[in-house]
């Protein structure tokens, strides 16, 4: 193995010793490790057929950069790009060829990987332009303020990889993170410097090679939108000129929050509620992040042996999520705070505490949010109740009997304020500063607001006006802020069937998801 290996770095540097390979042995497969395009292959003939059929022009075509990478983004960016082209725009996708984020792949195996991939996507060719970024030209230094973001990037997909907040930055996947974010800031700035684009389309905006585009693209103040999906079908959540995993909502929020809601709405969002408190699905919802029915509160409360002291309730978000990475006010890091809390509660056996960790654990690849508590902790006191992802538990239930609630960005804070309890915000996330949430911003101003709070709770519920406020923006949130667009990541094979690209294409189409690729290519969002 080692003779190999060895063998396999002498030839990844010597020219066309990957092509000969992939002529003469590789038969078109993907080398070991990588990863296959069977999908995309086999509906890349049509797709470019119906796109031929209804292409439209534009008498100002929008010149498009899309990248990619990864197998499941990389066949999710080819038909988007593909129907922006049939929409009249030219087009052109880069992409990467490496099957994996965080660990090392040789040179020899990677271009074999992209010869594969190349001999599949160039088949868009004329329609689109394919490009891949793997040896492209590179811009010889990184201007300081895109260099000086490069370690804090490598941090952040070190801690996304691992799932973990704390992590050594010196370690091997840190330091591969930072040598293939600088590579790719690189040649994303000579790429975009050479053949400027009037807007450049890219995945998350927030992790890994997608993040780094997304930077380089503000550096230089070309239009970007990012774009990632949620628990709806035919739905995604889109930001221009900004990342889209920051939710950020104040121009919806500053356009919509004086507009109260009709008589339709308040019952679609009760509707919608109620569904999710009971643990069932609702119209295009297609996530259940509850897998316990509710029973009610006073039943929770007697399998958990609480008390009639004060019930503080916190529901914890998913280590290393991209929707948690680096939202911290003042504290370092979820963890840290989440310790420092626990710390306090020790002090306090007049209150009851309890931890719901987050169910989206269950799907995870690194540890719980419970295990890392348990360590920390080994023996809590009889006031602190620990429940682990899996518990039999439904979180709605325990916000029945809570009387105040604790959140570092999870969504479950903005619907405990739509109960009317007090929620006390840490973190950098969608509902703060929206009027109904208490939002401290030290650890000095926590501490304060969280001792007053537990003095009178019933004293800090948010008014009616407030929790009024708390209905208006879920419904916001989750029936305004996300685009139409019919192809989810999660289930593309199926959307594709449910949306094929012909029927996106014409009038009925369009006439859903038309406003949506607009946004993509730069027009302002009519909120």
């Amino acid at each position: 193995m080692i003779a190999k290996n060895t063998a396999k770095k002498i030839l990844g540097d010597l020219p066309l010793t990957a092509e000969l390979y992939w002529l003469l042995r590789q038969n078109n497969e993907p080398p070991v490790g990588g990863y296959r395009l069977d999908r995309l292959q086999a509906y890349l003939p049509q797709w470019l057929e119906q796109a031929q059929v209804a292409r439209q022009s534009v008498e100002r075509p929008k010149r498009v950069l899309v990248f990619s990478m990864l197998s499941y983004w990389l066949e999710h960016s080819l038909l988007m790009s593909i129907a922006l082209a049939a929409l009249g725009h030219d087009v052109t996708l880069t992409y990467l060829p490496h099957a994996h984020w965080k660990k090392h792949i040789n040179r020899f195996d990677l271009r074999r990987q992209n010869l594969y991939i190349q001999d599949i996507v160039e088949k868009a060719q004329p329609l689109i332009k394919t490009l891949s970024l793997f040896d492209a030209p590179q811009a010889r230094l990184l201007p300081a303020e895109l260099a000086e973001q490069m370690p804090a990037a490598a941090f952040r997909d070190t801690q996304y990889s691992l799932l973990r907040e704390e992590i050594y930055p010196d370690s091997d996947l840190y330091h591969l993170r930072q040598a293939r974010n600088e590579i790719h800031a690189r040649r994303m700035l000579a790429r975009m410097e050479t053949a400027p684009p009037d807007v450049v389309i890219v995945p998350n905006g927030s992790i890994l090679e997608f993040g780094i585009t997304f930077r380089v693209a503000r550096y230089l103040d070309i239009p970007v939108s990012t774009f990632e999906f949620g628990e709806q079908n035919d739905r995604m959540w889109l930001a221009q000129n900004d990342d889209v995993m920051r939710q950020d909502t104040s121009l919806l929020w500053n356009v919509r929050k004086d507009t109260p809601l009709i008589e339709d709405e308040w019952k679609r969002v009760r509707e919608f509620f109620a569904a999710r408190q009971k643990g069932n699905l609702w119209e295009t919802f297609v996530r259940l992040w509850q897998g316990t029915p509710a029973r009610g509160g006073e039943q929770a409360r007697h399998e958990l042996g609480l008390d009639s002291r004060p019930v503080v309730m916190l529901p914890t978000n998913v280590l290393g999520d991209s929707l948690t990475l680096g939202r911290q006010y003042f504290s370092r890091s979820m963890t840290e705070w989440l310790k420092r809390t626990i710390e306090f509660f020790i002090e306090r056996p007049d209150v009851q505490f309890v931890i719901k960790t987050h169910p989206g654990e269950l799907i995870g690849w690194g540890p719980a949010v419970y295990d890392i508590i348990q360590e920390m902790f080994p023996n809590l006191p009889e006031n602190i109740h620990l429940l682990a992802a899996d518990a039999k538990v439904n979180a709605y239930d325990l916000v029945q009997i809570a009387d105040v609630g604790l959140v570092f960005t999870t969504t479950m804070g903005m619907e405990m304020a739509m109960s009317g309890l007090p929620v006390i915000v840490t973190g950098k996330t969608h509902y703060r500063g929206k009027g109904f949430t208490l939002d401290p911003d030290t650890w000095e101003a926590f501490s304060e607001i969280l001792t007053n709070v537990l003095a009178d709770p019933q004293g800090h519920r948010p008014t009616r006006p407030q929790v009024e406020a708390a209905w208006t923006y879920a419904y916001r949130f989750f029936f305004e802020y996300p685009q139409p667009y019919p192809w989810h990541i999660q289930h593309f094979g199926e959307d594709i069937q449910r949306w094929p690209l012909e029927k996106i294409l014409s009038e009925e189409g369009l006439a859903i998801f038309g406003k949506s690729f607009d946004y993509l290519l730069g027009k302002p969002i009519e909120w």
